[in-house]
């Protein structure tokens, strides 16, 4: 069966925005800036013939005027407001336009920059900390803020925190030219990477993706136990796939699941827990991993598929305790699953989807493959557009056999770009606009993909804006070496105690994740912590994703748990309480990061004693076996239920069974097994026990 685009019934609002893109002509002409940005940097990820810096400065031009027109028409309650805003954007897309138009006498002013030059990289600046401000909030600015601050004041500050001192001509330069400022490294990925990924799952929900992971969730694991949250759970492990937004996806899919999930019996503090904490998995789900995963490879300079290789054990583990704990909160709370006849067979949704998932599997292909992730994600991008336009002409090719014949040239045509090259998936795209144009629906299919690309700009607004003003706290430790002092800190503990450094090191994520987005909180705590973790021994990979997972987990730890209090409204309780549920079931988080500390074969790196004796496949097969006895035993102590409720004195030794074989201490996983089984066998026995004297007349 063919399937046909399913348009987004309501658009999502966007971190600091409302949703939509304003009424009027203004409204308008945002909707074609936002689709002429996508253009533009599809584009250049395409054929990449600007220099990068000129992209970065075009990126960040764009940034500022789609961000400012969206607050002049969204935000903006008087006319001269919105014009105010509108004048800001069109001011911070003139610096962009400046770099590119002068980009070659700005390379040879190097160090010796005219008052032009100054005054057009003071005003980026000034404009990039009131978009942050507007569209992330206070949290990320002030921290951005203070970090300047301390640029320009420094010398002033007590050792060990003072430096030389350094003019404000020489602090403009740094921070408004070249590639240490804000248009460094995270601007470069948001630019290169993010914004194509970010485009490319707007296609995927427009083309009908998020309907194909619920239908698929429901059939395969509703009628489990605790049905419902665990369909959140899978869904949202699905959606993670494509898109890292973990506060958005609570947004958008907590409508549909916490009310769900109460109906079927469970309280509202725990189906918000559920969902904020399933969503924030996400951001850790190969291959997106919410956008880190190319600042991280860009970081360290490694291979992307290095960089999913080793999150893929720890994600499996994370959504693996989110469907335990489900299960055994719904078995203490006496749920059972959802009726069979009432779901979707998860198999027929796959048959008749099955065209969705073709896009996702060659970019999967192509990043595993060893292309670079801005060739795999344009292509995949590229995929799915030839897929929508595709479907409006197959639907009208009446026998079946005749339109798999159309599918498979078509998919023919599209992949034969690895041989040669992107003109011809160009022209085939053209080929298929143009036929399109003419036919019933075609029309309407072209309108979706116009809005795809535009609704694809909006969405990556947040992240753009959140790598341009982070560029001013990594550009402060270039510039003044403070992150030495942090790093020997933390380097002088962790001589005494690896283990006090790592706790410091979560701390220090924590706080710095408390109304910050989870990719600037990685790209500051990374550059602070990450060279102490690896002075201390810690392999460079593990350091990363450990600053990485904590940050993420900032999210759902109490006070602010951003994720939490989103889903807040819908839940119909506190943020608070919905955060401690949800730290209950992100234990994996917490603990993971920790393992893979000391057994690196968690995340697929360095190899152990185990592997010298046994081979490295085994070390990673007993790594993960102790790991989920461990942390399952975790939950059930925690939930307090596992066959039946646990008493008092069960609940202690499970947690100690479990905590003995998490930690990698001589003798501890001994113990943690002998006590874990014991444990658990007595639980059954007494359980079975119980259940015969109950039934017994």
């Amino acid at each position: 069966m063919e399937t046909k685009p399913a348009p987004k019934s309501v658009e999502e609002a966007i971190e600091g925005l409302p949703a939509g893109f304003g009424d009027g002509i203004g409204g308008r002409i945002a909707f074609w800036i936002a689709f002429t940005f996508s253009l533009f940097q599809l584009w250049t990820a395409a054929y990449g013939t600007l220099p990068s810096q000129v992209v970065r400065a075009m990126h960040v031009g764009f940034l500022l005027l789609l961000g400012f027109a969206l607050i002049g028409n969204l935000v903006a309650k008087t006319r001269p407001g919105k014009l105010w805003f509108w004048a800001l954007g069109i001011t911070g897309f003139l610096t962009g336009i400046y770099n590119w138009v002068f980009y070659e006498q700005l390379i040879l002013r190097s160090g010796f920059h005219t008052a032009l030059d100054l005054t057009v990289a003071t005003v980026m600046i000034v404009l990039v900390f009131e978009a942050a401000r507007r569209l992330m909030g206070l949290p990320l600015t002030t921290i951005a803020a203070i970090f300047l601050i301390y640029c320009f004041f420094g010398q002033y500050f007590p050792a060990p925190f003072i430096h030389r001192g350094y003019d404000f001509e020489l602090i403009i330069e740094h921070f408004g030219f070249g590639t240490e400022g804000i248009y460094g490294t995270p601007i470069y990925v948001s630019a290169a990477y993010i914004f194509i990924f970010v485009v490319f799952a707007a296609f995927l929900e427009r083309a009908g993706m998020l309907a194909l992971f619920n239908d698929f969730a429901l059939g395969l694991v509703g009628s489990w136990r605790g049905g419902p949250a665990q369909v959140c759970v899978l869904s949202s492990a699905l959606m993670g796939t494509i898109s890292g937004s973990g506060v958005a996806n609570v947004v958008a899919s907590g409508q549909f699941t916490i009310p769900l999930m109460k109906r079927f019996g469970f309280r509202s503090s725990f189906a918000g827990g559920v969902e904020a904490t399933s969503s924030m998995g996400g951001q850790i789900m190969p291959p997106v991993m919410g956008a880190v995963a190319f600042i991280m490879a860009e970081t360290l300079n490694l291979p992307y598929a290095d960089i999913v290789k080793a999150a893929l054990i720890p994600a499996i583990l994370y959504f693996g305790v989110c469907f335990w704990t489900v299960y055994l909160e719904a078995g203490k709370a006496g749920l059972s699953g959802m009726s069979k006849a009432e779901l979707p067979n998860p198999w027929l949704a796959v048959k008749e989807h099955w065209p969705l998932v073709l896009p996702l599997g060659a970019l999967v292909y192509l990043l595993f493959a060893g292309y670079t992730p801005i060739f795999a994600g344009t292509m995949g991008l590229a995929l799915v557009v030839v897929l929508i336009l595709g479907m409006p002409i197959a639907a009208r090719i009446g026998p079946f056999a005749f339109r798999v014949v159309f599918w498979l040239a078509l998919g023919l045509a599209a992949a034969s770009f690895l041989e040669f090259g992107v003109d011809l998936l160009l022209f085939v795209i053209l080929g298929l606009i143009a036929v399109c144009f003419f036919i019933n629906g075609g029309r309407e299919t072209l309108g979706i993909c116009r809005d795809a690309m535009a609704e694809g700009a909006k969405n990556a607004l947040p992240v753009g804006i959140a790598c341009a003003i982070v560029g001013i706290v990594i550009g402060t430790l270039t510039l003044t070496g403070i992150a030495s002092t942090f790093i020997g800190f933390i380097i002088r503990v962790g001589e005494d105690s690896l283990f006090l450094s790592l706790v410091l090191t979560m701390i220090t994520c924590l706080i710095l994740g408390m109304g910050i987005p989870t990719i600037p909180n990685y790209i500051i705590t990374s550059s602070l912590a990450g060279p102490a973790l690896l002075e201390l021994g810690v392999p460079l990979l593990v350091s990363h994703m450990f600053v990485f997972y904590f940050g993420i987990m900032a999210d759902l730890t109490p006070p602010v748990a951003l994720a939490c209090f989103a889903a807040a409204p819908m839940a119909k309780t506190s943020g608070l309480k919905i955060s401690i549920q949800a730290t209950k079931l992100a234990l994996a988080g917490f603990i993971v990061p920790f393992m893979a500390v000391y057994t690196p074969a968690l995340m697929l790196q360095d190899a152990g004693p185990i592997a010298a004796a046994w081979g490295y496949p085994v070390e990673v097969a007993y790594v993960f076996a102790k790991a989920c006895f461990g942390i399952a035993l975790g939950g059930a102590a925690v939930v307090g239920f596992l066959f039946a409720p646990l008493a008092l004195w069960e609940r202690l030794l499970a947690f100690a069974a479990g905590a003995c074989t998490i930690i990698a201490l001589p003798l501890t996983d001994e113990i943690g097994w002998v006590l874990g089984i014991t444990v658990v066998a007595q639980h059954w026995y007494r359980s079975r026990r119980s259940n015969r004297v109950a039934a017994a007349p």
